[in-house]
């Protein structure tokens, strides 16, 4: 096996809440826009593909407030569709909330690299249906884990959900745990998550919310200490009502992704077909 090359080793992560391709750029349009949680919006698509356009830069991304395909998004796996728009050969997605034909409110991840486990984690809360989705990479001689999440707005909730989170990481020589957190990292819950792993506190806190005004850093990528972080930032592109954050990321040696091949160029037409059949 070859040594893996310094630009090998860097690794470009990217957790982004989409809330469902609407944009938001004022309080009102939580009023205003929230018919397009449940019908389809002619927007819809042309937000989608402005933020496959971002996603294109990154190796991994982790993606919440995704739709698997209902009513509201045109029966289009979003997942899917910022895939092959983005260039990604490798998509999951992980159904939280089932609504049938109204909602299929889903987590995501993209990828370069095909990981070689994946899991759903149902994760403990008062209102059953939240889980965290678990990408394994096992190439080298130690294992990567990459646990995307969009946890609960209840702290009570929120502790149980880090308590069970930490259990899972400190399964794997290294871990990142990306997403919508609803949370700081000066809160009670989160010194605990960082005191019971070897996660550690970001560089700087990046205020992702809301994303006309960010106030709020609740949007996060954890990593381990042996995950050296090289740059770290929140990135203007204010479609959601959250901004993007990027981390970038040194891997150590042990740790070895094997990239796959680009897809084929996405054709809309064809990808369309393929949903209508």
């Amino acid at each position: 096996m070859t040594q893996q090359s310094h630009s090998d080793r860097l690794l470009r992560l990217l957790s982004y809440n989409v809330q469902v391709g609407i944009r938001t750029s004022r309080p009102r349009h939580y009023v205003t826009g929230s018919w397009k949680h449940l019908l389809p919006c002619a927007r819809r698509m042309e937000n989608l593909d402005a933020i496959a356009r971002r996603l294109m830069h990154f190796d991994i991304v982790g993606l919440q407030e995704v739709d698997a395909g209902s009513l509201r998004s045109n029966f289009i796996n979003m997942a899917e569709y910022l895939a092959e728009r983005a260039g990604f050969p490798f998509w999951y997605h992980q159904v939280n909330r089932n609504l049938g034909r109204l909602a299929q409110h889903s987590n995501a991840l993209l990828s370069h690299y095909r990981p070689d486990e994946v899991a759903n984690l149902r994760l403990p809360g008062l209102i059953p249906g939240r889980q965290a989705l678990l990408a394994v990479f096992r190439g080298g001689s130690e294992a990567l884990a990459v646990i995307v999440v969009h946890l609960a707005l209840s702290r009570r909730a929120r502790l149980q959900q880090f308590d069970y989170l930490a259990s899972v990481v400190n399964q794997y020589p290294h871990a990142i745990v990306m997403g919508d957190m609803n949370t700081v990292c000066g809160s009670p819950e989160m010194r605990r998550l960082f005191r019971r792993t070897a996660l550690t506190e970001p560089l700087s806190h990046l205020c992702t919310f809301p994303s006309w005004r960010p106030m709020h850093s609740i949007d996060h990528i954890l990593v381990t200490e042996e995950l050296k972080v090289r740059r770290a930032e929140a990135l203007d592109q204010p479609i959601s009502d959250h901004l993007p954050i990027m981390t970038e990321v040194e891997l150590p040696p042990g740790v070895r992704l094997n990239r796959l091949p680009p897809p084929a160029t996405p054709d809309f037409d064809r990808f369309m077909q393929r949903v209508k059949a």
